[in-house]
């Protein structure tokens, strides 16, 4: 268990002595002891850095692959969507969306499109078909679309300078923020 937790380099110190993300994975060592057939999480990688929490979920990989189920309750959503083969949502107490993360961020049909575009106004943007918001960060703009193919066309077309493009469909959060009414885009 201690191999499986990623805690060999500090499995001869006291509890005391352990930073927060080594004390998370301690705590998992010692739920894995009894070998369950379930395992219940709640906020497994609170105070752990990034470098803990790829471990942590490197491990929990290889306890899900011994036929193990793990179920763990998370705000982070970017690890819920990196690593759960299923999310329930849920807000208020009630279940907003219950399935594969694919399927949940695909129900919202979100496109953001990224872009290096300096010196275009937003209101010039707006007009763009497709777009439904837009925001500027320094030279970047980001456009949130509805429609994201219409949206590319016309920018292609009307800023032919336009660099540096990225397009991505909705998150895990973003899918959360809309299906809850939490947020425009």
């Amino acid at each position: 268990m201690i191999e499986l937790a990623g805690i060999g380099e500090i499995a001869d110190r006291r509890t005391q002595r352990l930073s927060g993300g080594e004390t998370q994975r301690a705590r998992f060592a010692v739920a894995l002891v009894s070998n369950p057939a379930l395992l219940v999480l709640d906020e497994p990688t609170v105070a752990m850095d990034v470098e803990s929490r790829h471990t942590f979920w490197d491990s929990m990989r290889g306890f899900a692959a011994r036929g193990k189920t793990i179920v763990f309750a998370t705000h982070y959503l970017e690890e819920a969507d990196a690593n759960a083969d299923r999310a329930v949502l849920m807000a208020h107490g009630n279940i907003v969306a219950d399935g594969p993360t694919t399927e949940i961020k695909a129900m919202v049909g979100l496109r953001t499109i990224r872009a290096t575009l300096p010196d275009v106004a937003t209101s010039e943007l707006e007009r763009l078909a497709g777009v439904t918001a837009i925001e500027r960060r320094g030279q970047a703009v980001v456009l949130h679309c509805a429609d994201s193919d219409a949206a590319i066309r016309a920018l292609l077309a009307d800023y032919p300078d336009v660099r540096d493009i990225e397009i991505t469909g909705a998150g895990l959060e973003q899918a959360f923020l809309q299906l809850t009414g939490g947020g425009a885009a």
